[in-house]
């Protein structure tokens, strides 16, 4: 090899290095040089080469560049549509930034919260799922099954719709609901073949509900297929004026001019549609094979220019609703059409700025007061008018809307164990709709759904119990006054438990003391209500107490903190918690199948002087003692007391510090072999001097009788 092949092989290495960088500019000028030096040589052009160089330019914004040196390689055939793939993303990436495509405050539908982020139509059927985000079944089904929202997959169990909102939704959009059924009829007869029958009922449907962007596209792909391709147009123009931003729509109106032969329009319309969203694959595949089509004819039947000017500015096209917005003075379709979505614009104003299209009818946002009705005979409301059942498809003059089932009550969103307004409502994979806290408190029971008894193993086991978005924004809309009675009931309550003098829960179980790790397996049903309650609140702290035959528990107990929480999958629990105060039972009392408590807190007497020298020499010695005493223990059993309480605490510096006394007192008792009726009287000392001669007596007891 020569040297200057050795150089020219140097470049393309650090070209392709550039290249993987992401430093397209350097790879373009290497790649160029090369070009150059080839051409000077008289060596033939290396097409490789170019289409790499012009695949630099179009990472690099120069698209005019790079389409010519496209151009170049299709004229001579040196170009397939894979090899275009670079360039259509760098056209679709142009259109995404130009036209603002990528802002998440865009309007997504007209409907608002009643619209499904997939189709961006009338919920029907909707199904929500585990994330809380509700979606039309059909578009789980026949979709990519993940949540449009947060991007979260489906359950794998059967969708099934809420039973709630589609309850709901049928009341208040009763019109609305019969044109989801005369959609789904006019699919199934598409499915069989059926073309002109699905092309009469969707017929229907559309005069039913002239504003449904859904109805026009799918009635446009059964003009496609039957080869109505100006009728599958114009119903696509229509499905993208009611809703500019969604995919399938521009998908249609691309498909529809590619089949009349209007080129360049149908490459603008994908790569729209590749703007929206990069990941169509049919969108991509159309735009190359189109975009190669326009390339190879450049010298002979196309302006180069005139075509890149149309890639480049793909929304100039007359005609197109989503026109460029380059001149300020412009008055674009598009402006009319947000003017129309702010509703600032009456019926005859809509009319005028789209001449060419059906009418349409959009509705503003209707302020009415609770159940008054509201007129809808030029207006589209993006939600149902307050309080009333309200179809946007027809008029007040609909005795349907004007009987008595029209008003809308707030015993719609009940929940049916509590009997009140849902409070932050939760949708199991079944379909059922209940108060979060009303759902925890039947599955402590049993994990099946309080209604139709189908197993919850699996959600309980995921401990997610995402709040239904949808219904919520739903009552805070149109029941502010009930959510607002409901929530100050609910706030009352968690207040009420909050108080840790009053109505304390207690756990009946064993002895605890202060300082002192007490690990808890959680599994009866009171209980697991009692810690979540405790965890729900903020005080993360409960009472413990031996049983007792005739009070139910002892008269003095001593308060744990939760420190964590591990949940298994069959809805058991285990509790890391230490103790903290001692406390004395005032009153026993019940809640909600736990016990609970009125107590007071118990602390230690304090001594001073010549009391306290007396103290802290007893103390210095009942401390060497009991160490003594547990270094003499066996290793085994040493090794349990270990892992189980931890190692024997040091002395304390000030004897009267901790309103408890000691730590190593506690751990020590803890420790020793004592039943719980022993140990209690301990628990109830106030006096620090009485509590450590008690252990100094136990101590002495248990060395006399160990075997010697």
């Amino acid at each position: 090899m020569s040297t200057e092949e050795e150089d020219s092989s140097l470049m393309l290495e650090f070209a392709a290095q550039a290249f993987q960088a992401q430093n397209f500019q350097l790879a373009s000028e290497i790649y160029e040089r090369q070009v150059k030096e080839q051409k000077a040589t008289g060596v033939a052009a290396d097409w490789g080469l170019l289409l790499r160089r012009a695949h630099c330019l179009a990472l690099t914004g120069k698209l005019s560049d790079a389409c010519d040196l496209y151009r170049r390689a299709a004229v001579q055939k040196k170009v397939n549509a894979d090899d275009l793939e670079t360039l259509v993303s760098c056209l679709a990436d142009h259109i995404r930034t130009r036209e603002g495509l990528s802002d998440p405050d865009r309007p997504l539908s007209q409907l608002g919260a009643l619209s499904c982020g997939e189709c961006r139509g009338f919920l029907w059927e909707p199904v929500t799922l585990l994330c809380g985000h509700t979606m039309c079944k059909r578009c789980l089904e026949g979709g990519r099954g993940r949540c449009t929202e947060c991007g979260s997959g489906s359950s794998e169990r059967p969708l099934r719709v809420n039973v709630v909102l589609s309850n709901i939704l049928s009341k208040w959009f009763p019109r609305l609901v019969r044109t989801g059924r005369l959609k789904q009829e006019g699919n199934a007869l598409y499915r069989d073949g059926k073309w002109q029958e699905a092309l009469d009922t969707y017929n229907q449907a559309i005069s039913l509900a002239l504003h449904d962007h859904v109805l026009y596209s799918n009635r446009a792909m059964i003009h496609f297929s039957l080869k109505s391709y100006e009728c599958a147009l114009q119903d696509a123009e229509t499905a993208c004026k009611l809703q500019p931003y969604w995919l399938k729509g521009h998908l249609r109106k691309a498909q529809s001019l590619a089949s009349l032969g209007r080129s360049e329009e149908a490459l603008t319309e994908f790569l729209f549609c590749l703007a929206l969203d990069h990941g169509s694959k049919t969108a991509k595949s159309e735009a190359q094979k189109l975009l190669l089509n326009l390339l190879s004819l450049g010298n002979s039947q196309g302006d180069m220019p005139d075509i890149l000017q149309t890639m480049s500015h793909p929304l100039r096209i007359k005609g197109n609703i989503l026109s460029s917005q380059s001149s300020p003075s412009s008055n674009s379709n598009m402006q009319k059409l947000k003017m129309v979505q702010e509703s600032k614009m009456s019926l005859s104003d809509v009319t005028k700025a789209f001449p060419a299209e059906p009418q349409v009818i959009f509705q503003s946002k209707c302020n009415t007061m609770k159940r008054k009705a509201c007129s809808e005979e030029t207006t589209w409301s993006p939600a149902p008018c307050k309080i009333l059942k309200i179809d946007p498809t027809k008029g007040d003059d609909s005795e349907e809307d004007n009987s008595s089932d029209s008003f809308i009550d707030s015993s719609d969103l009940d929940c049916s164990l509590c009997m009140r307004l849902l409070y932050e409502p939760v949708t199991t994979p079944c379909g059922h709709t209940y108060c979060l806290k009303c759902l925890e408190r039947c599955l402590d029971h049993n994990p099946k759904c309080p209604l139709c008894k189908e197993d919850l193993s699996e959600y309980l086991a995921m401990r997610t119990f995402c709040k239904t978005d949808l219904l919520e924004d739903l009552i805070a809309s149109y029941f502010p006054e009930e959510l607002k009675d409901r929530k100050t009931v609910y706030e009352e309550e968690i207040a009420e438990l909050s108080n840790l003098n009053t109505n304390v829960p207690i756990f009946v179980c064993t002895m605890a003391y202060p300082t002192v790790p007490c690990p808890l397996h959680i599994f009866e049903p009171c209980y697991r209500l009692m810690i979540r309650r405790c965890m729900e609140i903020g005080t993360k702290q409960f009472g413990m107490c031996i049983g007792d035959s005739v009070k139910g528990f002892a008269d003095y107990g001593c308060m744990l903190e939760i420190r964590n929480v591990e949940f298994f999958s069959d809805g058991r629990s285990v509790v890391d918690s230490i103790g903290k105060r001692r406390f004395k039972v005032l009153r026993h009392s019940q809640r909600d199948g736990y016990n609970t408590a009125d107590i007071e807190y118990i602390e230690d007497q304090k001594v001073q002087g010549e009391e306290y020298d007396e103290l802290l020499n007893l103390h210095n010695a009942v401390y060497d003692q009991a160490f003594n005493w547990f270094t003499t223990l066996k290793p085994a059993l040493k090794t349990r007391i270990l892992s189980h309480f931890g190692p024997m605490p040091a002395k304390d510096s000030d004897l009267q510090v901790n309103p408890n006394g000691p730590a190593w007192c506690w751990w020590i008792l803890a420790v020793l072999p004592l039943e719980s009726r022993a140990q209690l009287p301990f628990l109830a000392m106030r006096s620090l001097k009485d509590r450590i001669n008690g252990i100094r007596r136990v101590l002495l007891f248990m060395w006399r009788s160990r075997p010697r």
